[in-house]
């Protein structure tokens, strides 16, 4: 597929052939959400916790005889039917990780490609550079319309780019190598450099 290049400031700069095998695909909701749901477990730091009986700051000793009382058979307060007490089964630090197979991932960024492209979404630029200045920067993504747009250049990005993008609300820089299913799909614009279609072509070929 052909789609038109354009220059930051607007100006027309030509056109550029897309791999259909990568930006031509029927989008898949299921291959989407697989990716997604993989990046965002593996993303969770899994750091919660609650005590148990055997951590709870209660005295071990018996609250009150075995039998007679007319009541339930109890041991310490630490049980977890008493308030304050141990959580039985409570969360534990853990990885929320799991595994998907390195083809379903390449898959499943192929088709969050192909749905940019389908809808309309995407955008070839022929270079992200700049002065470095974040107004002016600011200026041109503002009169190009992206309000929530996912910038992904080449095996490196313009570190003057960059330092322009840091501050402008809802716009994200990143290497071709750092472009993922979740980021691309949670923009409503993904803009991709001349060196940027090169390099996921050359990656997910």
């Amino acid at each position: 597929m052909k789609l038109d290049v354009i220059k930051l400031d607007g100006d027309t700069a030509g056109s550029v052939e897309l791999s259909d095998e990568v930006f031509d695909l029927e989008p898949r909701a299921d291959l989407l959400h697989r990716v997604v749901r993989w990046q965002r477990n593996k993303a969770m730091q899994g750091t919660h916790k609650a005590k148990t009986r055997s951590e709870t700051s209660y005295s071990t000793k018996k609250i009150y005889r075995q039998k007679g009382t007319g009541g339930a058979r109890h041991g310490d307060r630490n049980a977890p039917i008493f308030r304050k007490g141990g959580i039985y089964k409570g969360p534990v630090p853990r990885s929320h990780a799991h595994d998907l197979p390195k083809k379903v991932r390449r898959l499943g960024l192929m088709h969050a490609l192909s749905s940019k492209a389908r809808d309309g979404s995407l955008v070839v630029i022929d270079s992200a550079d700049c002065d470095g200045k974040t107004k002016a920067l600011a200026q041109q993504v503002a009169k190009l319309g992206w309000k929530r747009a996912l910038i992904i250049d080449g095996p490196e990005v313009n570190e003057n780019f960059a330092q322009a993008a840091r501050n402008i609300e809802g716009l994200d820089v990143l290497p071709s190598m750092g472009a993922n299913v979740y980021d691309i799909l949670k923009r409503d614009t993904l803009v991709l450099t001349k060196a940027g279609v090169e390099a996921l072509e050359a990656r997910l070929k």
